[in-house]
């Protein structure tokens, strides 16, 4: 059974970082695609960051690009997504997702986890 573990949610002030983590089991997981998004109240779900866990090629939108960093750590089957210069905007639930394709676009995404909170304060 394919499981997706995100950790790492908090509160920070705006200004601040936070690092989520995205620990994966029960699939192959080299050479998958592994996507962090996010789902503000209100708001649809939008892709933030995805990696190709077999290069460690990676793909953000522009709205954390230059603030965010994904990353991953094959020996231990976890993703990252480092987050600075926070803002209030940024708050939302993160989710981690799996799939087979380098895209933000959530439907081409078989596996998601349960997501993590992040609150931002002004």
């Amino acid at each position: 059974q394919v499981q997706l573990l995100e950790s790492g949610g908090g509160s920070v002030q705006a200004g601040g970082s936070l690092r989520l983590s995205c620990a994966a089991s029960g699939y192959t997981y080299s050479s998958n695609y592994i996507g962090w998004f996010r789902q503000a109240p209100g708001k649809e779900r939008e892709g933030v960051a995805v990696i190709y866990t077999g290069s460690g090629s990676t793909y953000y939108a522009n709205s954390v690009k230059g603030r965010f960093t994904i990353s991953r750590d094959n020996a231990e089957n976890t993703v990252y997504l480092t987050m600075n210069s926070l803002k209030p905007e940024d708050t939302a639930m993160y989710y981690c997702a799996a799939g087979p394709l380098r895209t933000l676009i959530e439907r081409y995404y078989n596996y998601w986890g349960q997501g993590t909170q992040v609150t931002v304060s002004s």
